[in-house]
């Protein structure tokens, strides 16, 4: 007790918070409630059990370090109760060479969500060609439950490489539905979608959508910064374009609310999701069930080692049972 009054009266002046700005999006109630206790916490989403509200959110492709980070990434599922989406799944699409990168079910176990992951460029590709059965054997060989479809055109414009889209993603999407029984998630790439595309989506029988937005890792930035010397650098002001989660969510609310034809069941907060501050703030406010996605930093801490996830996810847990106990949203 001396020690911890001794650093109370060395620290007293380095603590002063004069010139802080308060978090304002919560009400700090702190007589409510206890400490968090150990109880289950487990919940229902993309119709399995999970104990945490962090999605995996799609990241790792076909790059060296893929099958060393989906494991770890797995691991780490299956020990704190969380669900993955796979990165991009089209090398498996011909060829067998990478399978083993994204081999993970084993690992996180049958309980938990695992999803696979295509573009909507491959969709489009398979749905003209009549090759959509390629899609169906990959979840089926993946043990996936599902399918995330990522919607990137702006990527795809700015990347040298890129694919044309010559269909509405929309159009692309209904086909698909029609053609799969197993779950679609529907997500955008660091930008995010305006209230339209919004609509349109939450008209459609998928899952889920997952936001991906303006505030996380923006990959139409990514491709302007691997051509640093080109004219396409032209096109830089469209790296500016997006809408974040906390517009997003009320776009989504405003629909769910009032537009009868809804029908998606639940949405993934991902894009720019610092911390559990702000996957707490964002999913209690959704109307529709929520969970919140974090790629760049989950990858961050499964390049270092298993360890080094684990500690941080740990620490997320116990700060979102915190905030779960002594935080009311302000609405």
């Amino acid at each position: 007790m001396a020690d911890r009054k001794k650093d109370h009266i060395e620290l007293a002046f380095r603590s002063q918070m004069k010139n802080a700005l308060v978090d304002e999006r919560f009400y700090y109630e702190p007589l409510l409630s206890a400490h968090p206790k150990e109880e289950d916490p487990s919940f229902a989403f993309l119709g399995k059990s999970l104990q945490m509200p962090i999605w995996v959110s799609s990241m790792t492709g076909g790059t060296e370090l893929a099958g060393e980070i989906n494991r770890n990434l797995a691991r780490a599922c299956a020990e704190f109760g969380m669900g993955m989406g796979l990165g991009s799944c089209r090398s498996l699409l011909d060829r067998d060479a990478n399978f083993s990168d994204f081999d993970v079910r084993s690992i996180i176990g049958d309980d938990l969500p695992l999803y696979a992951n295509l573009g909507i460029c491959q969709l489009e590709e398979l749905i003209q060609s009549k090759k959509v059965s390629k899609i169906i054997r990959l979840v089926g060989r993946l043990r996936a439950d599902g399918l995330i479809i990522h919607i990137n055109p702006m990527q795809e414009w700015l990347q040298p490489e890129g694919d044309h889209i010559s269909l509405s993603p929309l159009e692309s999407l209904e086909y698909l539905l029609d053609e799969v029984d197993f779950p679609i998630v529907v997500k955008e790439v660091g930008q995010g979608m305006g209230p339209e595309s919004l609509r349109a989506l939450l008209h459609l029988p998928i899952q889920a959508i997952e936001f991906a937005a303006f505030g996380g890792t923006n990959f139409a930035k990514l491709e302007l910064m691997r051509q640093v010397d080109s004219s396409v650098q032209l096109f830089e002001p469209l790296s500016k374009i997006g809408h974040s989660a906390y517009e997003m969510i009320d776009w989504v609310n405003e629909i769910v609310a009032t537009d009868k034809e809804v029908k998606c069941k639940e949405i993934i907060v991902s894009g720019g999701i610092q911390n559990f501050l702000d996957g707490y703030y964002l999913t209690e406010k959704s109307t529709l069930p929520a969970i919140y996605g974090q790629a760049s930093t989950l990858l961050k801490y499964a390049k270092e080692s298993y360890e080094e996830l684990k500690g941080y996810i740990e620490l997320q847990r116990k700060g979102f049972q915190l905030a779960k106990s002594f935080l009311h949203i302000r609405k």
